[in-house]
């Protein structure tokens, strides 16, 4: 019965009884049980997680680069391609900080539990501060000297310059593309493997998702209710917030800002897009992947729109791995809503950091579940909040998963009727789709 359960339904699981767990120590007065022998294990879990974003970015990145494999495709079709993608997932970035700064769903856990954590990680903090005073010493140009690596071995052996290890992956692809060396095709096929071993690597460590976020929220759970069970329904209703704020953000992306684009670059109409798109929102959701979600997306953007296949099939490929519109949002939501519960005001220069690293993590961020909880990782890092934080947002990730990977397929498919109209490669016509079903 285990054994063939979805591993969302695993996860669930996990959730609940690590919320139970956590509920029963507290009252029974035994919580250090949770706190010796259980939670180790979901630091474990976070662990792992964090040991594949260096290497799952590297890879991710060159192959998706190395797929163009035509410099003049690069030049046209796809420098559309990558523009529109790159233009959408600023926009989802920016809705999520508007919506997270506004509505401060952090700010809603009580002011002793916000002093306790912070209290916590008074010396990561104090040691933040330092960092930002030596920042406001440097120019104004200064991130840009900080992207380039002098040493990527070293960069690669910190997450924290993880945006170096983006840029030289960048540069290897692109080299990559442009060389047409038959010894090329070796790194080619070399990296596309090397690819595919760290997707498998982090299909393992998923399996181990469910005993590693019931550890999580176990211990969660008893550090934050502490000998008071009634606290730790407050824990739940701010998570309720943030949950909102996210769902909220991917809401006006997909009825305000896609049609949007839509209406004025494809003259193609609401109704006509979401109803092709229905039978792909339903497999995104229910698989939260991307990838999984590829064939069903091209059939019903050729089938049901009229973009050409050309131009389906080179746009949203690059999409699956390079557009993450819905994952880029959860991420800015979710690193500020940290950084409001343990009290860190971010400034505006790390609040433009999270806008540009986490438009570089999406490019990287595999379509696949669980990938976008490592680019997370790469986030918190680049604007230096504790990684612990993930704890306090893996309760909801699940259900968040599958709802951000709807929006994912539904930015490729917008980008590629785009790109089509542009192109002249579209066969559409307002009304065809109810024509098509009478």
């Amino acid at each position: 019965m285990w054994k063939k359960s979805p591993l969302y339904a695993k996860i669930l699981i996990g959730m609940l009884v690590g919320v139970v767990v956590g509920i029963v120590a507290v009252s029974a007065g035994i919580g250090w049980v949770v706190s010796d022998w259980i939670k180790p294990f979901g630091l474990i879990f976070l662990n792992m997680l964090k040991l594949v974003a260096m290497p799952l970015i590297f890879a991710s990145l060159v192959t998706g680069i190395a797929g163009l494999t035509d410099i003049t495709k690069l030049s046209r079709i796809g420098l559309k391609t990558i523009s529109y993608y790159l233009i959408t997932t600023v926009i989802a970035i920016a809705v999520g900080l508007l919506l997270v700064n506004f509505l401060k769903p952090g700010k809603s856990f009580p002011e002793e539990k916000r002093i306790e954590l912070t209290e916590q990680y008074a010396q990561d903090i104090e040691g933040r501060k330092i960092t930002l005073d030596d920042l406001k010493s440097d120019g104004p140009l200064q991130f840009l000297v900080d992207i380039i690596p002098e040493n990527i071995v070293s960069a690669a052996s910190n997450n924290s310059k993880m945006l170096q290890v983006i840029f030289f992956a960048i540069l290897f692809g692109l080299a990559l593309v442009m060389l047409k060396n038959p010894k090329v095709e070796v790194v080619k096929d070399f990296m596309a493997g090397f690819c595919d071993v760290i997707l498998k690597i982090i299909d393992f460590i998923m399996q181990f998702a469910p005993i590693g976020v019931m550890a999580l929220l176990a211990g969660l759970v008893v550090d934050f209710s502490g000998d008071n069970v009634a606290d730790s329904l407050q824990l739940f209703a701010t998570l309720g917030l943030y949950a909102l704020v996210v769902i909220a953000g991917l809401l006006f992306m997909a009825l305000i800002v896609y049609p949007t684009f839509l209406r004025f670059f494809a003259g193609i109409r609401f109704r006509d897009f979401y109803k092709t798109m229905f039978p792909v929102h339903l497999v995104a959701f229910s698989t939260s992947s991307s990838a999984a979600t590829l064939p069903v997306t091209m059939e019903q953007v050729e089938k049901g729109l009229g973009v050409s296949n050309d131009v389906a099939s080179f746009v949203l490929p690059i999409g699956v791995t390079i557009n993450m519109d819905g994952t880029s949002l959860y991420q800015a939501v979710a690193a500020v809503f940290i950084a409001q519960v343990f009290g860190i005001d971010l400034t505006l220069g790390q609040q433009l950091t999270i806008i540009l690293t986490a438009t570089l993590a999406s490019i990287g961020s595999a379509a696949v579940p669980g990938a976008g909880m490592v680019m997370l990782i790469i986030v918190l890092n680049a604007v230096g909040l504790p990684v612990e934080g993930l704890a306090l947002i893996l309760a909801v990730d699940r259900p968040l998963d599958m709802l951000r990977t709807v929006l994912n397929v539904t930015g490729d498919a917008m980008v590629a009727t785009i790109v089509a109209k542009t192109e002249r490669e579209i066969d559409y016509v307002p009304g065809m789709i109810e024509d098509t079903e009478e």
